[in-house]
């Protein structure tokens, strides 16, 4: 059966057979499990013996695949393959095994632009929400290209992929997160939001956020790179994302204690009219606009609270909570600068001391967090998300 490929015709009609919850259950037979197996057995065969063919194949010289007649077209149709092969978490880790993962990773260095930006997609499905990955591509020195191809690749598609590839790589991983920051990573990130290119700009907010969630005490550094002036740009962009991301910047900065510069002086009032000028646009709104913008009232009003002290005229012109909408509105800060469970921690903490006459209170079930699983949606997840649309 491995031979001839799996039967998946008669795969699907046996799981829908066997799936009828409007029949009574019953034992399989020791046949219909032997075919069941030898069925899936065939198809992970296929898949590993598909992948090894494609280790071979980026094993293989340029120069030589070049005569034999192999274009660019064609490299990147087999890396289109080896993506969908490695969505399996299992078969991303089997990559390196097989001896795939480090010709994959040359191809970062691909003389051809589109080789090079699909391979680094083909990284970013491996590494995702997978740390053993994560480790073998660190290990392997993938870090290094990727972070060449990001910082000065001259083709923006190209180094729009590698960050993408990078922001799953340094996830969850501190020893990525200490690489990116020694290579001086966070330039690469202030060029990047300086680009043309809105899909660039939204990959590099997406990764600010996430590593200003991890570490608040980078808030002075990129303070000091001077991205509040890029984010105040940004936050009039035409591009509702973009302007959202660069909003949700700014208040990270601006919660930070130690960040003397957003509140005083010229950013100040730089930050003063564009909130009044996002206030401005709002209020010209259409209803659905105004629905599809929920998040960026609730971003403007807690920054022009969180800068004033006061609420914002979006209240007062009721335009903050819609009606239909849950009111109050949820604490767009909070949910960035107060995990759940370091507030619980604080709120226990807070309470040591009390008399010990009071009434004490049951200790709530704490329930641990899902496990990560490989392909799950940058966004994610802990902190601010990798919404790294293609």
């Amino acid at each position: 059966m491995a031979n001839e490929g799996p039967n998946w015709d008669g795969l699907l009609k046996w799981s829908i057979k066997h799936s009828d919850v409007t029949r009574p259950t019953r034992n399989l037979s020791e046949e219909d499990k032997r075919w069941f197996m030898e069925a899936m057995q065939a198809q992970t065969l296929d898949v590993v013996k598909r992948m090894k063919e494609i280790t071979q194949v980026m094993q293989t010289p340029e120069k030589v695949l070049e005569e034999q007649g192999v274009t660019p077209s064609d490299l990147e149709g087999m890396l289109d393959e080896l993506q969908e092969h490695v969505e399996s978490i299992d078969m991303a880790n089997d990559l390196h095994s097989i001896g795939g993962l480090v010709p994959l990773l040359g191809y970062l260095r691909n003389t051809h632009a589109n080789i090079r930006a699909k391979a680094a997609d083909v990284v970013t499905t491996i590494v995702q929400n997978n740390p053993k990955s994560q480790q073998l591509v660190m290990e392997a020195n993938g870090f290094e290209p990727l972070l060449t191809n990001f910082t000065s690749d001259p083709d923006v598609t190209v180094r729009t992929k590698a960050l993408g590839a990078l922001s799953s790589l340094i996830r969850h991983n501190k020893p990525g997160i200490a690489a990116f920051r020694l290579a001086n990573g966070y330039a690469g990130l202030r060029d990047a939001l300086s680009s043309e290119s809105v899909r660039f700009q939204r990959k590099a907010l997406n990764l600010i956020h996430y590593l200003l969630h991890e570490n608040d005490a980078d808030c002075h550094l990129v303070t000091e790179l001077g991205f509040p002036r890029i984010m105040l740009h940004l936050a009039s962009s035409e591009d509702g994302e973009v302007r959202e991301a660069a909003l949700k910047g700014l208040l990270q900065l601006t919660k930070d204690e130690n960040n003397g510069k957003l509140n005083a002086g010229e950013e100040q009032e730089k930050l003063k009219q564009v909130l009044q000028e996002r206030v401005k646009n709002i209020a010209e709104m259409s209803a659905d606009d105004l629905v599809a913008a929920r998040e960026e009232r609730q971003l403007v009003d807690s920054l022009w609270s969180a800068c004033y002290n006061e609420p914002s005229t979006l209240r007062e012109q009721g335009l903050l909570v819609l009606p239909g909408e849950d009111a109050p509105p949820p604490d767009v800060a909070s949910k960035h600068f107060e995990p759940p469970l370091r507030a619980l921690a604080a709120k226990s903490s807070s309470t040591d001391g009390i008399a010990s006459t009071e009434k004490k209170q049951p200790t709530p079930l704490l329930l641990a967090p899902p496990s990560n699983s490989h392909g799950g949606s940058a966004s994610s997840n802990d902190g601010p998300q990798q919404s790294d649309v293609p």
